[in-house]
């Protein structure tokens, strides 16, 4: 058989299979896919795919994802630990920031969150730790029943593989306890540690230690108040990250009734008898094409005004509200774009619409569909199908002040040896590639500590009396609905009750081993806003976190800066040899304050805006997760969390959302399911360079660059056979 009949034949038959078989990625605007789904999930980041994997369980329904972002083409960035991190400000960011922060510096910050199928599991520091038993039971005590610790711990385990450190001398070096009734053994995401430990590690839990911090407890078995060695999304095998897309998609990609589209943003969720917004739903050139902010992602750095640093969202204004306690607004499907300037296509939904998008992008698809305060709907002309004041408030995020204190002792191991030694990084680079160990596999900050205030400072009790006497009303924004000022004043209750326990998180200490011991409040009284800036669906949200309006988190991390200095003047620590440049060892609380002011970044744990909680509390969704006045529309992602627990918060999401999947389950049984058309809508992108088709037909002097997208359901054949005429053409040539 000639060279070009051959490669003929190879390309023909992998059409053929492609057609049969090919599934996800480019979603061809052109192209219709089904008319409808039971299910419709907006965002393919962790909450979406493990609710859609699972509700997809059930062969006699059909469910569709869909993903405003792409899919990662499993670059060693995303994949290999040692780049934890580097991605941010990438291809697979929003890049959105937030306001000016006057009551800091008057300076923007980036507020990252990951634009990609897999969604912040592709981007964020892998760390897997799930908070302490009392975050939970506050959320049940709220008003959300079944929400406890024990509530969720059967859905932690279930969202996990765990796999204990591979050695009981490294487990004991490095306080890893494990407690096996509290993790999983058969669940989609791998966890385990790294073939790699840096011994800072141990002076760092000596030293913590020395001055009454605990380290004996495994750090997700509901206990938090302490140091640990938290492990992290890591196969135990290969060594890289397992991520929400590796997780539940990639292994399920073949099921017939789980489709995931990419590159498609939902411009509005369809309400019943609702009319649109013309400005949401019309095209609009020239403007912000894919909805991204501008911001490098740079989150460097790991006087009170309580009026934050933007107006206020408020619903003051007397307006016919929907009756929000009522279940009877029907949600029929969504409206998506691949851009700005692309005319919307609707996709119907038979049962319900779950918004997965995040807390800032599920507060802004919610207020661009007229669910949310009138005052700020109305403002922009669209039209007010519910009136529901808590979207967009009660926004939380840990927030974290960056330190530096680098260690000067050369006989310890650092991880700046990988920057600052290409010799070294280069053999490092070798030892992972060949045996996956080494440092390569150690770029999480895995020796973390959670300290509670009572153990860290003499002024605990006065910070915690001074947070109860205050007007609940005093460092929130001005105007709000009078639910969600009843909903703060609870909240500010249990934080209260709860910081004052030496068994909670006060704030947080990550270790990066090279010197910074970066200070981050787990428990914030402060509560920021997020809304939409225009009805421009392609307009990214205005965000402001309002860090440290509240004192008490100010307060909160002055002392835990002081108690740095105590870290570091313990005779463990002191072996490292560290200088205390940023803040300097003798920083007097002013010069605190100026640290503070400039260092406070995100540390990606924007959370609580569409909390759950009662209506009559500024809540948005009930304890089923569906929003107040709706019949068929849930959100399930961090905007849920009426508080945000002192975690980082990959580990709880996947919690809550296979929480979320069985209620909807639940609620959905007997309800008839919308029968799937013969051919399933799976979407594929071929690439066909001159590299590749050198490798299968040498002899071709044709120059070919084309990338052609197929839609794999009752048009595939045809395209099919235009591409083999299309071969069959350049084989003439030849």
């Amino acid at each position: 058989m000639s060279r070009p009949v051959f490669a003929f034949v190879a390309v023909l038959a992998f059409l053929v299979d492609l057609a049969f078989g090919a599934q996800l990625y480019a979603f061809d605007s052109n192209t219709p896919l089904q008319s409808s789904y039971d299910y419709i999930v907006v965002g393919c980041g962790i909450s979406g795919l493990v609710v859609s994997n699972r509700l997809s369980e059930d062969s006699s329904v059909s469910v569709l994802c869909i993903e405003a972002g792409l899919a990662d083409n499993y670059e060693p960035i995303i994949q290999d630990p040692v780049y934890v991190g580097a991605d941010i400000g990438g291809r697979y960011d929003w890049k959105l920031a937030t306001v000016p922060q006057t009551q800091l510096d008057g300076a923007t910050r980036p507020m990252p969150q990951g634009k990609v199928l897999g969604g912040g599991s592709i981007l964020n520091a892998m760390c897997w730790n799930r908070g302490g038993k009392d975050d939970y039971d506050a959320w049940e005590a709220l008003g959300n029943p079944g929400w406890s610790w024990e509530g969720l711990l059967p859905y932690f385990r279930k969202s996990e593989t765990y796999t204990p450190v591979y050695s009981e001398e490294i487990a004991r070096q490095y306080s890893i306890n494990y407690d096996p009734a509290a993790h999983g053994t058969s669940g989609p995401v791998q966890v385990s540690y790294p073939k790699y430990f840096y011994p800072q590690s141990i002076n760092l839990f000596d030293g913590l230690n020395y001055l009454g911090v605990p380290t004996e407890f495994d750090p997700n078995d509901g206990s938090s108040a302490g140091a640990a060695f938290v492990p992290t999304d890591l196969d135990p095998e290969n060594q890289t990250r397992s991520d929400a897309r590796r997780a539940y998609f990639d292994p399920f990609r073949d099921r017939p009734n789980f489709h995931v589209i990419t590159g498609q943003h939902v411009t509005r969720v369809l309400i019943n008898d609702a009319p649109p917004s013309v400005d949401v739903s019309s095209p609009s050139p020239g403007g912000n094409e894919h909805g991204e902010g501008s911001s490098t992602g740079n989150n460097e750095g790991f006087g009170f005004d309580p009026e934050g640093s933007t107006l206020p969202v408020t619903s003051q204004q007397k307006t016919r509200r929907r009756d929000s306690s009522r279940s009877d607004l029907e949600i029929t499907g969504v409206e998506i774009a691949p851009d700005a300037s692309a005319p919307r296509q609707t996709i119907a939904a038979t049962r319900e619409v779950i918004i997965a998008a995040g807390a800032l992008h599920s507060v802004q698809l919610l207020e661009l569909s007229g669910i949310g305060p009138a005052s700020l709907l109305k403002s922009f002309d669209i039209p007010v199908a519910i009136d529901l004041p808590g979207v967009g408030n009660n926004l939380q995020d840990h927030c974290l002040v960056g330190t530096f204190y680098p260690y000067n002792n050369a006989s310890y191991p650092s991880p700046t040896d990988l920057t600052i030694n290409a010799t070294y990084n280069k053999q490092a680079e070798q030892e992972y590639k060949a045996q996956k160990t080494g440092p390569w596999t150690a770029g999480s900050p895995n020796a973390l500590a959670f300290p509670p205030l009572a153990l860290i400072s003499d002024s605990s009790a006065s910070i915690l009396k001074g947070a109860d006497d205050q007007d609940p009303t005093q460092y929130l924004v001005s105007g709000l609905d009078p639910s969600i000022v009843a909903g703060y004043t609870l909240q500010k209750k249990s934080l209260v009750q709860r910081l004052g326990a030496k068994t909670v998180a006060a704030y947080e200490i990550i270790n990066n081993n090279a010197g910074s011991l970066t200070v981050s409040v787990m428990h914030p009284f402060s509560r920021g806003t997020c809304s939409i800036n225009s009805p421009d669906p392609f307009e990214p949200p205005i965000i402001d976190p309002r860090w440290l309006s509240n004192p008490v988190d100010r307060q909160v991390l002055i002392e835990a800066l002081r108690f740095n200095r105590r870290i570091l003047a313990t005779p463990s620590m002191l072996e490292l040899q560290a200088a205390q440049f940023v803040p300097p060892i003798d920083a007097d609380e002013d010069a605190l304050n100026r640290v503070i002011n400039n260092g406070i970044r995100t540390e990606f744990h924007p959370s609580g805006t569409c909390a759950m909680l009662p209506l009559e509390h500024g809540g948005v969704v009930d304890a089923h997760l569906r929003v107040w006045g709706t019949r068929n529309l849930r959100v399930v992602d961090a905007s849920i969390f009426p508080l945000v627990p002192a975690a980082h918060l990959q580990a709880v999401v996947y919690g809550v959302a296979e929480k979320a999947a069985d209620i909807i389950k639940s609620d959905n049984v007997g309800v008839s399911s919308n029968h799937m058309e013969s051919y399933p809508s799976y979407f594929a992108t071929i690439s066909v360079s001159n590299s590749s088709i050198a490798l299968l037909h040498s002899n071709s002097t044709s120059s070919i660059d084309s990338t052609v997208t197929l839609f794999v359901d009752k048009t595939r054949l045809a395209i099919v056979i235009r591409f083999v005429k299309w071969l069959l053409s350049l084989l003439e040539v030849n």
